[in-house]
């Protein structure tokens, strides 16, 4: 579960478990506040990814060119 403990500046100090971190307020819903169980949902981008891996490949060719 994870719990909005309070708020620091521009981050939120989120509880999960007897761990403790802190995650961006903007992130977060407007009306979220201290005390709020909140639900995060990861995945991941493969299409950001394989342009990003593109990006990379084609900076290390120029940069590596004879």
């Amino acid at each position: 579960m994870l719990i909005i403990d309070r708020f620091e500046g521009e981050w939120a100090v989120i509880e999960y478990g007897r761990k403790t971190f802190n995650f961006p307020k903007t992130l977060l819903p407007k009306k979220a506040k201290e005390g709020d169980v909140i639900t995060i949902s990861i995945s991941i981008d493969r299409e950001a990814t394989a342009k990003r891996e593109r990006n990379i490949e084609k900076l290390a060719d120029q940069l590596f060119e004879d």
